[in-house]
């Protein structure tokens, strides 16, 4: 019984420094979980204990993670690390956390992002969290590097919402076949391009919500019909609903099994299609073709008339001809005796000039 006492003892001592906490750290064995919230930390903390699976280092003041900062942490599944003004990750930092499943660097100020700062073992991560995560909308160079350079062909969600993102580089997602969110609400992009969303065939929700985007231009157009099983979120954007917008509502219309929020799609401007319906866009409310018809009707009845003005001014001319015919007459025949005149006296004194004979007599009446 003895020995069974001393190796309960033991047992239990050698469990307590395998489950030590690390100062400012909160551990809960049970549910295997570390907390190290808002402790002012400057770097992860060593001697995180290894059964932990939810790992939580939020509101800090890290500025840099690496390859060091999570060694021997094969267990955790779930890394929280936003909110800790992060602005460098450097290549395989996630290497080591070959059962990471979950990922989560939003708010943050990402930099410098290095070209495999994602990859992990076993290509294990299914959710990456980058909202508010990007310095500024540079940043987003450095991220499609690290997306197409990291192992994250099994990621299934993808959060860059808050990110001030103006333009996505072609084929940023294209290695990122297995992705089915795509969160990008609450940016500035004003445009889809062709190749855009390239690679993304099993794409289940696209969220484009509070952006930029006037219009969708058919280029944009044909970019979204790729992903036909993709639903779609398209509200809060300050649609401008002026000629040139009807491909879009009629896309819109077409499209209505797959926007989730078609119908709250609303005209922004101008003033006078404020709050109307996208759906309701197209040309009896618009009346471009019929402003189009007018345009043309009223430019041939221009061209006709001037067609007719011209004309009159023509016989107007041709009818003060005709009344001054005998002047006009007189003036021509005199014109021509006084160039007949004229051509007579030139042609006079070149035969004086060039007659040998009289050449000499002039010359021999000058002696």
């Amino acid at each position: 019984m003895l020995d069974l006492a001393q190796r309960i003892v033991f047992c239990a001592l050698l469990g307590s420094v395998y489950a030590s906490c690390p100062p400012r750290c909160e551990c809960s064995e049970a549910a295997h979980t570390v907390k190290c919230v808002s402790r002012d930390l400057r770097s992860i903390p060593t001697g995180i204990p290894g059964y932990t699976r939810n790992l939580f280092i939020t509101g800090n003041q890290i500025s840099r993670i690496g390859p060091e900062s999570f060694k021997g942490l094969d267990n955790v599944t779930n890394l929280s690390l936003s909110n800790n003004r992060i602005s460098e990750v450097e290549s395989y930092t996630f290497a080591g956390l070959r059962s990471l499943r979950s990922l989560d660097l939003s708010n943050n100020q990402l930099a410098v992002i290095h070209p495999q700062a994602f990859t992990v073992q076993n290509q294990s991560l299914r959710e990456l969290n980058l909202s508010r995560a990007l310095y500024n909308h540079s940043s987003v160079m450095d991220l499609a590097t690290s997306l197409r350079w990291s192992s994250l062909g099994t990621l299934r969600g993808l959060d860059l919402s808050d990110n001030s993102l103006i333009y996505l580089p072609s084929r940023i997602f294209c290695h990122l076949s297995s992705l089915q969110r795509l969160q990008l609400s609450n940016n500035s992009l004003v445009a889809i391009h062709n190749s855009t969303f390239s690679g993304l065939e099993n794409l289940q929700e696209l969220d484009l919500t509070l952006n930029a985007l006037k219009t969708v231009p058919e280029e944009g157009l044909r970019e979204l019909d790729t992903l036909p099983g993709t639903a779609l979120l398209l509200g809060e954007n300050p649609f401008t609903c002026k000629c040139g917008i009807e491909p879009f509502a009629l896309w819109l219309n077409r499209s209505q099994g797959r926007i989730r929020d078609a119908e709250g799609l609303m005209c922004a401007f101008p003033a006078s299609m404020r709050n109307v319906s996208m759906l309701a866009v197209g040309t009896l409310t618009l009346g471009c073709h019929q402003r189009n018809a007018g345009a043309d009707l009223a430019l041939q009845t221009s061209y006709v008339f001037l067609g007719i003005v011209l004309g009159f001014v023509g016989l107007i001319f041709l009818f003060v001809l005709y009344l001054n015919r005998k002047g006009i007459k007189k003036r021509i025949y005199d014109m021509r005796d006084a160039c007949r005149e004229v051509w007579e006296g030139y042609h006079y004194r070149f035969e004086i000039d060039s007659g040998p004979r009289l050449s000499q007599v002039s010359s021999g009446g000058d002696m």
